[in-house]
């Protein structure tokens, strides 16, 4: 009996020992299984990169990126008796009306207050939320085996596009879409300069901060733990200076409501470095808040707006008869008093001339003259020289979706009427920034350059990262060149600029205005032009101006010539011209 009592205890405390064993790797393996339901040892967090910002010669950011953050709560763990101080306070740090935090905080559970959080605030309520903390605001509760403890959560959200002028220099600077990436709000260009320079100016890489964490869940800052910096997108520093901008967006603004018209475009470019210093549009928007009305304006028709120039194009012709010697300024080519025939095409004029010296053909803008010059060109030399100008070509302007033009197969100007049209700007269809740097050669000794927006990079220390320099072309000789910059200032002095006039500078240029195209027919609807240059004793200038479809005046002396004067004296205004004091 007693040997039975020894086994039965033996046994006993046995099995004892075995049960305790089963409960000690039972617990063991719960503890390794759901290890994940503990709070981790080592966090990390993110500091996520930002896009660079856009600004103007001047110094104005234009366009820049904020970080925005979401800040949340878990409604359980906010002790009741302190929720109306939780409240209170927290509408005091994030500017958030009581109202609609008590309404967010019916919810039970994890509740986010804001998704639109700025840095300065997010930075507040961290700072708040430490002291809430050790105000025992936030109590802890049992979910099955787990306590749970939680204050205030503040992560990034995402990346806020700002423009703080709202619609100053669109489109030029374009606009953004958002996607989202691991639950983060990014942003990329879609149009303009936000487009163009995309690889330039996204963020480069975002920071990282990984260590162990305190008891507040803050990251330990040792030598164990894991620091990677943050690197933001480059900023896109622009030749372009803001209040001569502004000021000539509002020039435009008036002018457009004086014409009633569609749209009017000006840009101003430094003839001897191809740099634009403004280009303006009456049609802009306002790229945080786009609606479907600017849905119009989101294209810069600088680059994207093909048409049939006019008689800007006469220029341009009489400087390749030159260049090859196939005509004198003084010889006297005949007017038909305004009426002349070419073969089935009878051609006409506003300023009927019997006899007119072949500059004067420029001078006054006459059809008949240009018609019948063009007929020496031979039509290699015409083609070719029509390219050598830029035309059926990018400009390669610093800004994407760049439209081409075109210019008819070189066969078609075997044809008398197909030389002539061309002439004086029908049948070829261009772009403003093409008729813009073509014409810069005329006040540029014969040289263009790429039209650049763009002048350096800076990082976030401010250290400046080149872009490549502008190429230079040759276009015409020089003496060319300096010829028609004669004829071009005549046009202004005695023939269908004179408006453009302004004491103590010297200004040239071309009217042009011509017919629009709808539904493949000329109709009684204009795009006029006036392109020319506008310089002092230091300074070149290269001045376009193009209305779309003026309803009140269409003839460029009445339309686009007093626009280009409005834009001259506002570069005087600004300092850019100094006229000369007699």
């Amino acid at each position: 009996m007693n040997t039975l009592n020894k086994l039965y205890k033996i046994v006993s405390l046995f099995l004892l020992f075995v049960l305790g064993i089963v409960i000690f790797w039972g617990a063991f393996l719960k503890i390794i299984i759901k290890d994940r339901r503990l709070p981790k040892l080592v966090v990390e967090e993110k500091n996520r990169a930002i896009r660079g910002s856009i600004v103007t010669s001047d110094g104005y950011q234009v366009v820049y990126s904020t970080k925005l953050y979401k800040v949340a709560v878990n409604t359980r763990c906010i002790d009741p008796k302190k929720k109306s101080l939780f409240i209170k306070l927290f509408s005091i740090y994030s500017g958030i009306p009581q109202k609609k935090i008590r309404r967010a905080l019916r919810k039970s559970g994890y509740t986010v207050l804001s998704y639109r959080i700025d840095a300065k605030t997010a930075y507040q309520l961290k700072i708040l939320g430490r002291k809430l903390y050790q105000m025992d605001m936030f109590i802890p509760y049992k979910v099955g085996t787990r306590v749970i403890k939680q204050g205030l959560t503040i992560l990034e959200s995402g990346e806020s596009r700002n423009y703080p002028y709202k619609d100053v220099l669109t489109p030029v600077v374009g606009y953004v879409r958002k996607y989202e990436e691991d639950r983060y709000t990014r942003i990329a260009g879609v149009k303009g300069i936000e487009k163009y320079y995309e690889e330039k100016i996204k963020p480069k890489q975002d920071g990282l901060i990984k260590g162990k964490r305190d008891v507040g869940n803050n990251i330990i800052l040792n030598k164990e733990a894991l620091i990677k910096r943050r690197y933001d997108g480059y900023n896109v520093h622009l030749n372009i200076n803001m209040l001569l901008q502004k000021s000539i967006e509002n020039i435009l603004d008036v002018h457009k409501k004086d014409l009633d018209a569609k749209e009017i475009l000006a840009a101003v470019m430094d003839s001897t470095t191809g740099k634009i210093i403004a280009m303006a549009t009456s049609n802009r928007f306002d790229p945080k808040h786009i609606t479907r009305k600017d849905y119009s304006a989101l294209n810069p028709k600088f680059i994207e707006y093909e048409f049939e120039p006019g008689s800007v194009m006469k220029p341009i012709i009489f400087a390749l008869l030159l260049e090859h010697k196939l005509v004198s300024p003084l010889e006297v080519i005949r007017g038909y008093n305004g009426r002349y025939k070419l073969g089935k095409k009878v051609i006409t004029d506003e300023h009927k001339f019997q006899w007119l010296s072949a500059e004067n053909v420029i001078v006054y803008s006459s059809n008949i003259g240009i018609a019948q010059l063009a007929q020496r060109l031979p039509v290699d030399l015409y083609w070719k020289g029509l390219r050598t100008f830029g035309f059926g070509q990018k400009t390669g302007i610093d800004l994407p979706y760049e439209r081409r033009g075109s210019i008819m197969p070189i066969i078609k100007l075997k044809s008398e009427i197909y030389k002539a049209t061309v002439a004086y700007g029908y049948g070829i269809r261009a772009t403003f920034m093409q008729l813009l740097r073509a014409y810069e050669a005329f006040n540029n000794d014969g040289d263009v350059y790429t039209p650049r927006l763009g002048s350096f990079l800076s990082n976030e220390n401010e250290k400046k990262i080149p872009l490549p320099s502008p190429k230079r072309k040759r276009v015409i000789s020089l003496k060319t060149a300096t010829t028609m910059n004669k004829i071009l200032q005549k046009v202004v002095k005695k023939g269908t600029g004179t408006i453009a006039q302004i004491d103590g500078l010297q200004i040239g240029g071309k009217t042009g205005t011509a017919y629009m195209v709808r539904k493949g027919r000329y109709v009684h609807t204009y795009n006029s032009s006036f392109f020319g240059f506008a310089n002092d004793d230091r300074h070149r200038y290269t001045i376009g101006v193009t209305v779309i479809d003026p309803k009140r005046r269409h003839f460029a002396s009445q339309t686009a010539v007093p626009v280009f004067r409005d834009v001259v004296l506002e570069l005087v205004n600004e300092g850019y011209l100094v006229p000369q004091r007699n």
